[in-house]
């Protein structure tokens, strides 16, 4: 896999489709990814945040190995404001 170019959630499958450079793509099972690292509801809501504002950086995090560091740094993101 080359550079990253695009991605997108795609809300039927629950899987964020991303394009490389060299024409390949990959989907990546959010469901699986909840699993993994959505352990509270403050990082469930930041992984969701994250998926419908900003799908190339989810995708980023994720094959980067970095999704974790990511929510232990305590985003808010997903929180919604009284």
């Amino acid at each position: 896999m080359t550079k990253l170019l695009s991605c997108r959630y795609n809300m039927d499958t629950n899987r964020v489709e991303a394009r490389f450079a060299d024409g390949s793509t990959l989907a990546i099972d959010c469901i699986a990814i909840e699993d993994e690292y959505g352990n509270t509801p403050t990082r469930r809501a930041e992984l969701d945040w994250l998926l419908y504002n900003k799908p190339l950086e989810y995708a980023q995090l994720v094959l980067g190995g970095e999704i974790e560091h990511y929510l232990s740094l305590g985003c808010d993101h997903g929180i919604l404001e009284d």
